[in-house]
């Protein structure tokens, strides 16, 4: 081959080498282009939380802002029973954060919750709270305990499917109360949620509430006694990524921010205990 033809081949072999890694770089950036639209493309995010979860997951939600703009968290807050059964009849919701691990095994058990998302997230503390001025001078759970036999005070509680009732029942099982008496004598008063007995205590509708610490804390509210875990067991707070939910990747994103410093942070604050 004359040195003439050699150089229009390697000149031809050029041409195309230079073709095809145009082409690539053009296709590697349209993957590029299409990737950033992805991670960049809106996403509503559905949280269900207890209602305990109120004040802290709404300062979450607002900091998460930063951290992922193209998503937006959505949040639901009502007693865990509630939001289970709202769950289980088809509503809509990507993460679900109970105030107790019996709704979420419930949920678990339907197959509701993407497998090997769930964790216990914070753990709570049971608290005997009084109104301004503590009226009845409620002091601890074993005044309460003999005010009640006595028939002289009148609790604030959560229904029995609301984990922060349920809770309740277990305290009155440790003193050995019947609870069906105590009502029916006039010295129970109930809430569908926590915030609705905390409210209670708070306007002085009630002598006393047995609610969260954190829910004392925010309402302003003076607790004059914690529970052990001898009277009521752990309060802990597990949290999953539901079977159903439309973005799984996002909601797992928002729930490793929630097992985060930041998050744990605000958390802290109020005073839940970060488990993770």
């Amino acid at each position: 081959m004359s040195m003439k033809k050699m150089l229009t081949v390697l000149a031809l072999l050029l041409c195309v080498c230079l073709l095809l890694a145009g082409c690539g770089a053009k296709a590697t950036e349209a993957e590029s282009e299409k990737e950033e639209a992805a991670e960049t493309e809106p996403v509503e995010l559905n949280v269900f939380a207890a209602a305990s979860l109120t004040e802290t997951m709404d300062q979450i939600i607002e900091a998460y802002k930063a951290e992922a703009p193209n998503v937006t968290v959505t949040a639901t807050y009502d007693s865990s029973g509630t939001l289970l059964t709202q769950i289980e009849e088809g509503a809509v919701c990507d993460l679900f954060l109970s105030a107790a691990p019996k709704q979420m095994d419930t949920l678990e058990g339907e197959d509701g919750v993407l497998e090997g998302t769930r964790l216990d997230l914070l753990e709570n503390k049971v608290v005997l709270a009084v109104p301004e001025g503590d009226p009845k001078g409620v002091e601890s759970f074993d005044g309460l305990a003999d005010l009640l036999k006595a028939g002289d005070v009148l609790l604030a509680m959560g229904n029995s499917d609301v984990p922060v009732g349920a809770y309740t029942q277990k305290i009155f099982a440790y003193y050995e109360l019947d609870e069906e008496q105590m009502a029916g004598d006039g010295l129970l008063t109930y809430g569908s949620n926590v915030k609705e007995v905390t409210t209670q205590v708070d306007e002085a509708a009630a002598d006393c509430g047995v609610i969260y610490a954190t829910d004392a804390f925010s309402a302003g509210l003076t607790a004059v006694d914690e529970a052990t875990e001898e009277m009521c067991g752990q309060v802990i707070y597990p949290a999953a990524v539901t079977a159903a939910s439309a973005h799984p990747d996002e909601a797992k994103a928002f729930l490793d921010y929630l097992t985060g410093d930041a998050a744990g942070g605000i958390f802290a604050g109020v005073g839940f205990t970060p488990l993770t």
